[in-house]
């Protein structure tokens, strides 16, 4: 029987275009999980900038306060799926509504170690 395992193993090495069975289920298995992944719905957040302040500050906000940010103006604003940072990008119009052009995106390994 292993005379039958070397022949299939030399074959399969010979011609790599042949998968063999459990590959292709492999294959067929992967393509079905990203399946049902590609319907699971996600959080998209766009985040101008952050500060801390002392919860005394906070109270003696009211209608006209300015608190300034971390962020500089002009500076891409970060782009999250559900609370992970997944690009950059800026704000624009479309129509009568904000809209977000991503303008780097970061890798997809990168995305999903900080998952």
């Amino acid at each position: 029987m292993s005379e039958e395992n070397e022949a299939v193993k030399e074959n399969t090495e010979d011609n790599p275009e042949e998968a063999s069975p459990a590959s292709e289920t492999k294959e067929r298995g992967s393509t079905e999980n990203l399946r049902v992944l590609e319907n699971i719905e996600v959080k998209l957040t766009v985040e101008v900038g952050s500060t801390e302040i002392k919860i005394r500050d906070l109270l003696r906000l009211n209608e006209g306060s300015v608190v300034e940010l971390d962020r500089l103006a002009g500076d891409p604003l970060d782009i999250l799926a559900n609370g992970t940072t997944i690009a950059k990008g800026e704000v624009v119009m479309v129509g009568e509504r904000f809209g977000i052009r991503f303008t780097e995106v970061a890798d997809p390994e990168e995305r999903v170690q900080n998952l």
